[in-house]
C-alpha cells in the first residue's frame, strides 16, 4: 500500500468467499467470464487451511451467490468509477498548477531580479526543473527571492532525488489508476451489455419486430415482402438445403444473409442485430450463400419460345422483333482482389472489377449469369468464352430466334447488335433532332429501347442488393458467388410478387445509358456466314419497319 499526503489508494475485491486485492504491479486480465459457465457446477470451493473443500449448495444458495457477485460487480464498478473521476479532478489541478508555476515564467521573474550572479542563475535553472521548487520561487515576495535561491544554490541536491521519486511515483500512480478504471469499464460493458441470445422458435426479438411489424419494415429489412420471405423460407426447408439449429432457425438464418447483401453490413452490425456470435453469423451467411446458389439452375431457366408479350403488345415492335427472346449485356461489379491481380481486374474506367455477363427477359428476370472475369476483359470476349464452353450451360438458342446485343459484340446469328456508326443510345434521339432520319436509326433507336430491360434488371437488382455496388471484403469465390444468389433472389421476388416496389418503380422508365465509344466488338474467330445472316435479318428488319414508318405510322 502507498501513500500520498492524506489519500489512501486501496481496492478490495470480493468473489465468493475469497477475497482479492489489486496489486499495484500486477497485470489485470481483461478477459470476459461467462457468469453461467463459471457458476454451472452448483459447487462452492472453499479455502480451508490450504485444502479444497467441496461442500454442495441448494438452488437458493446459488441465487444468493449471484445476487452476492451482482452486488459486489456494482461496488466494483462504483470505485473504479470514483477512482478515474479522482485521477481526472488530479490531472485537471496538476494542469492548472503547471500553467502558473511554468519554467517560463520563473525564468521570466529571474530575469527581472537585481544581483543575481551568474553562478545562482544557472543554478536557479537547474532548480526550476522541480514542481515544487517553482511553486515556492513564485509564491515568494520578491525582496526574498534571491535569498532564497542563494540558500538553495548552496544546499545539496539531495531533495531533487526525492523530488524525482514522487514525481516517478505519482507516474505510477496515475497508470494504475487508469488500469484499473479501464478493468471496471470493461467489467460494467460486460455486465450491463451481454444479453441474452435468444434460442427461442420465433427467433430474436429483431425477427419477431419485422415479421408481426409493419410490411415496409420487413421490406427495408429483408429488401422483399413478408410473404415471399416465407416462401423462400419454405422452398429451403422443404428441398433441405438449409436446416433449423438449436439456436437458429432458417428464418433467421435467411434474415442474416439478407441483411448482408441487403444493406452491405459488417459481421459487428450483424451480431449485434441478431444477438449471436461472430462465428455463426458468418457460418450461416455462407450457408445460405451456398443453398441459394444452388437454386440457380431452377430460377435461372431458357426463355420461351413463343414472341415476349412486351414485344406482342406494341405496334412499334411488333411483328419486326417477333423472333427476339431476350437481351445480354455485361455488368461491371467493384470487386476486392490482391494486388498482384489488380492489373487484369481494373476496367477502361480505372475500377477493380469483375466483368458479369448476363441474359434477361423483357419481363426483367435473369436467363443466365456468368460472373467472375476480369474488368480488363471485353464483354464480347467473354461471350465468346461462354459459347465455347458446354459446361457454362448457356442456354440453346432455336433455329431463327436472337438475343438483343449493343455494339460492343458482334453481329452475328442468334445475337444482333446494332448498325456501326449510326447514333445508337436514347438520350441522343432527344432535342431537335429526334426524328430518325433513315432505317438503321430508326431500327438502332428501336433496338436501344428494347435492349434497356436489362439496365432495367441491372438497375432494380443493384437497389435491392448495395453491396453490388461496392467492393466487399470477402474471398473472390465468396463476391462472385453473391452475384449469382442476388439474381436468383431477384428473379424469385419477380415471380412471387408482381407488384414489389422496385420492380413497379422501374415499369415503363427508361434508364439512361450514356455511349461508350471504347465498346468495339471483338472480330476475332467470327465466321463470316454467321455474318451474313445476321446483317440479312438486321437489314430486312429495318427496312420493313422503315417503309411501315413512312406510309402508314403518324408517330413514332
Amino acid at each position: 500500500m502507498k501513500t500520498v499526503g492524506n489519500k489512501r489508494f486501496q481496492l478490495l475485491i470480493c468473489v465468493e468467499t475469497s477475497t482479492m486485492s489489486i496489486d499495484p504491479n500486477a497485470q489485470i486480465p481483461l478477459a470476459f467470464i461467462d457468469e453461467d459457465a463459471y457458476s454451472g457446477s452448483g459447487d462452492d470451493v472453499n479455502m480451508l487451511d490450504g485444502h479444497n473443500k467441496r461442500q454442495s449448495v441448494t438452488q437458493s444458495s446459488a441465487g444468493r451467490r449471484k445476487r452476492s457477485r451482482k452486488a459486489t460487480g456494482d461496488a466494483i464498478v462504483d470505485a473504479m468509477l470514483e477512482i478515474a473521476a479522482a485521477s481526472k479532478m488530479r490531472a485537471t489541478a496538476i494542469m492548472k498548477s503547471e500553467d502558473r508555476f511554468s519554467i517560463s515564467k520563473c525564468i521570466k521573474v529571474l530575469d527581472e531580479m537585481q544581483g543575481v550572479d551568474q553562478r545562482v542563475y544557472f543554478l536557479a535553472l537547474d532548480l526550476f526543473e522541480n514542481p515544487n521548487a517553482r511553486e515556492t520561487f513564485i509564491s515568494l515576495k520578491s525582496e526574498r527571492r534571491l535569498a532564497w535561491l542563494q540558500g538553495k544554490c548552496s544546499a545539496s541536491s539531495g531533495s531533487t532525488y526525492t523530488s524525482a521519486s514522487m514525481d516517478e511515483f505519482d507516474l505510477e500512480l496515475d497508470e494504475m489508476e487508469l488500469v484499473a478504471a479501464a478493468a471496471g469499464y470493461y467489467y460494467y460493458n460486460s455486465m450491463t451489455r451481454q444479453p441474452c441470445r435468444s434460442l427461442s422458435p420465433c427467433g430474436s426479438g429483431f425477427m419477431t419486430e419485422v415479421l408481426n411489424g409493419h410490411d415496409d419494415v420487413c421490406r427495408e429489412m429483408f429488401r422483399m415482402d413478408k410473404h415471399v420471405f416465407c416462401k423462400l423460407c419454405d422452398t429451403l426447408r422443404q428441398r433441405g438445403m438449409l436446416r433449423d439449429t438449436s439456436g437458429v432457425v432458417i428464418e433467421e438464418q435467411l434474415a442474416i444473409f439478407l441483411n448482408i447483401i441487403g444493406h452491405n453490413e459488417r459481421n459487428r452490425v450483424i451480431q449485434e442485430r441478431f444477438q449471436h456470435s461472430g462465428e455463426t453469423i458468418s457460418r450461416h451467411f455462407n450457408n445460405v450463400l451456398k443453398a441459394i446458389k444452388s437454386l440457380s439452375r431452377e430460377f435461372l431457366q431458357p426463355p420461351p419460345l413463343g414472341t415476349p408479350p412486351e414485344i406482342m403488345r406494341n405496334n412499334r415492335f411488333y411483328p419486326y422483333f417477333k423472333d427476339c427472346i431476350g437481351v445480354i449485356d455485361g455488368m461491371h461489379i467493384p470487386a476486392h482482389v490482391p494486388a498482384k491481380d489488380q492489373s487484369r481486374f481494373r476496367n477502361r474506367k480505372g475500377i477493380l472489377s469483375q466483368n458479369v455477363l448476363a441474359a434477361c427477359t423483357f419481363d426483367l428476370q435473369f436467363i443466365f449469369v456468368y460472373p467472375g472475369w476480369e474488368g480488363s476483359v471485353a464483354d464480347s470476349r467473354v461471350l465468346k468464352a461462354v459459347l465455347d464452353d458446354p459446361d457454362q450451360n448457356f442456354p440453346n438458342i432455336p433455329e431463327g430466334k436472337y438475343y438483343l446485343v449493343d455494339s460492343g459484340y458482334s453481329n452475328i446469328e442468334g445475337f444482333i447488335s446494332p448498325f456501326q456508326g449510326v447514333r445508337y443510345h436514347l438520350p441522343e434521339y432527344r432535342g431537335a433532332n429526334q426524328l430518325p432520319r433513315n432505317a438503321k436509326e430508326l431500327f438502332n433507336h428501336r433496338h436501344a429501347f428494347l435492349r434497356n430491360a436489362i439496365q432495367r434488371s441491372f438497375d432494380v437488382l443493384k437497389a435491392r442488393f448495395p453491396i453490388l455496388k461496392v467492393a466487399p471484403q470477402y474471398a473472390f469465390h465468396i463476391q462472385r458467388d453473391i452475384v449469382i444468389a442476388a439474381c436468383v433472389i431477384h428473379n424469385h421476388i419477380r415471380r412471387e410478387e408482381r407488384n414489389d416496389w422496385l420492380f413497379t418503380d422501374v415499369e415503363g422508365r427508361i434508364v439512361e445509358e450514356f455511349p461508350d465509344y471504347d465498346d468495339q466488338p471483338d472480330m476475332q474467330s467470327t465466321s463470316s456466314i454467321q455474318e451474313q445472316i445476321a446483317s440479312s435479318l438486321r437489314d430486312s428488319i429495318a427496312a420493313a419497319m422503315w417503309s411501315d414508318f413512312i406510309n402508314t405510322w403518324n408517330e413514332w
